[in-house]
């Protein structure tokens, strides 16, 4: 019900508060900035840090806004970049598969993708039960179309047959099943490689998006890009690290948007320590 710009100001206040009270996150948040951004100054560090909640406390505001607010509402506040590559890619026939990462703007730029496309969105499912209700009946709403919990291969391949679109981010730690180890930002990362299994087993497109909260809290932009040529490749290591490589470059330009209170670096290859150990920190 609040204006826009006071939103994000309470938003920003809650981040500031859980930067303090959720010291479990905020310490994993620390290391991923120490670990990804090795050549900044532990000021500089502090401030991204800093930065990083403001961004989290306003991603809490702006997924209320994703599941409640009008259109009317929003529409004043989003400039998208690209949309002709979503419409030429949703013409072909074997399905669309949307990429994207966490980042704090994620439902609400999933909201804005909706205006021009209905799509599932694939989802590991929550242990709150009041939550994940919460959350897979608004997402339903919102993207025209139910979510899929991530182990649904079945659901999703019909799906991608049918000729239909899925959102998938592929940038978080599932452990050893289904994942390779590649770099991402040069350390070492347990990387699913279903983006590219399941391009070639569908024969679908590879759209990635980016969503980003424009400076000054005055709306935000959602990039578009052409779907990816010669993609999948041979190579499923190859195609992972391309998509990490993207991810990178996109995450570089807006670095405290991104979701770092995730432990993306908790698995590692035998033999080697736990990154979020304290006893290894030391």
């Amino acid at each position: 019900m609040l204006p826009f710009q006071w939103q994000l100001a309470i938003g920003k206040q809650i981040g500031n508060l859980l930067r303090h009270i959720a010291k479990s996150r905020r310490l994993i948040a620390e290391i991923n900035l120490k670990l990804c951004f090795p050549t900044l100054s532990q000021t500089e560090q502090t401030m991204l840090l800093k930065a990083h909640f403001a961004a989290l406390g306003m991603g809490l505001c702006e997924t209320a806004m994703a599941w409640w607010a009008t259109d009317k509402k929003l529409r004043g506040l989003i400039k998208i970049e690209g949309a002709e590559n979503l419409k030429k890619a949703v013409g072909y026939r074997n399905g669309v598969i949307l990429l994207t990462g966490h980042f704090t703007t994620m439902e609400l730029g999933a909201r804005f993708i909706t205006w021009h496309q209905p799509f599932h969105a694939i989802y590991r499912p929550h242990k709150n039960r009041l939550y994940e209700s919460f959350m897979y009946s608004e997402r339903w709403n919102r993207s025209k179309l139910p979510p899929l919990p991530h182990k649904d291969i079945r659901g999703l391949l019909r799906a991608l047959r049918e000729g239909q679109t899925v959102w998938y981010a592929p940038d978080q730690d599932h452990g050893l099943r289904n994942s390779i180890f590649t770099s991402f930002f040069g350390v070492t990362a347990c990387t699913v490689t279903a983006t590219s299994r399941l391009a070639k087993i569908s024969g679908a497109a590879v759209v990635p998006y980016f969503p980003i909260r424009l400076p000054g809290e005055i709306g935000y932009k959602v990039i578009i890009l052409p779907a990816l040529t010669n993609f999948p490749s041979n190579d499923i290591k190859a195609d992972t690290q391309r998509i990490n490589e993207m991810l990178e470059s996109y995450i570089c330009q807006t670095p405290e948007q991104y979701l770092w209170v995730h432990r993306r670096f908790k698995t590692q290859p035998y033999g080697r320590n736990n990154l979020y150990n304290p006893t290894h920190r030391s």
